[in-house]
């Protein structure tokens, strides 16, 4: 993979970073046991490039969630709060509505800033679409539905680290 690249106008990714990225898009079905059992997405991720880093969210068919940036900070293992993971079955499930829009790709790279990222890794290998944050953001797009399907589950992770 061509991870350790800078992306747009911005630090190369830390390697811890690199590693969680490298390993979600990784994914196999017997990893994750009976939890992938006819499933046809395994994991859902949203990326969006910021001036600081490149935000993740990851989405797990076994429950797990994180949220990690490029610059290598983030929440790992959100997916063990109920609403997290309330938010994250419904981001999976919209993710099956929107996976005919999603193309084939082998190495999805860093978005650039104002760009947001979708990657559904499943069962025969990545899909994947980019769009403009703002047109996402605005229901500007096919996808924005998706997005913010995405959004509640960073909204509801956001809920858990607050006070």
């Amino acid at each position: 993979m061509r991870l350790g690249r800078k992306r747009h106008g911005g630090e190369p990714p830390a390697d811890v970073y690199t590693g969680l990225r490298e390993q979600i898009f990784a994914l196999t079905p017997d990893q994750l046991g009976a939890a992938s059992a006819g499933a046809p997405i395994l994991a859902l991720v949203l990326e969006t490039g910021y001036d600081e880093a490149v935000a993740t969210l990851v989405g797990v068919v076994d429950g797990t969630t994180s949220l990690y940036f490029s610059n290598g900070g983030g929440i790992i293992g959100a997916g063990a709060h109920a609403a997290v993971a309330e938010a994250t079955r419904r981001w999976l499930e919209a993710g099956n509505a929107f996976l005919a829009a999603l193309t084939a790709v082998a190495d999805p790279p860093l978005p650039g800033r104002g760009m947001t990222q979708f990657v559904a890794v499943t069962p025969q290998g990545l899909r994947s679409a980019i769009a403009v944050e703002d047109d996402l953001g605005n229901n500007r797009h096919a996808l924005s539905p998706f997005f913010h399907a995405a959004q509640d589950v960073i909204t509801q992770i956001r809920l858990t680290q607050a006070g």
